[in-house]
């Protein structure tokens, strides 16, 4: 017999939480993705100017 996991609600919560720990890291990773190419372009069109103090 395989070892069978008993499926009480805690259970379901802790896997409920797990998935939306991943789910808003996964978001994160995009968000940053996406900023820093918007910040990549803006760069490009900003040659002449020093880069020290911007963000």
């Amino acid at each position: 017999m395989g070892v069978i996991m008993f499926m009480d609600v805690v259970v379901f919560a802790g896997i409920a939480t797990v998935l939306l720990m991943i789910g808003f890291f996964v978001g994160v990773a995009i968000f940053i993705v996406k900023d820093q190419k918007r910040h990549d372009k803006k760069a490009k069109v900003e040659v002449g100017r020093s880069q020290i103090g911007l963000s």
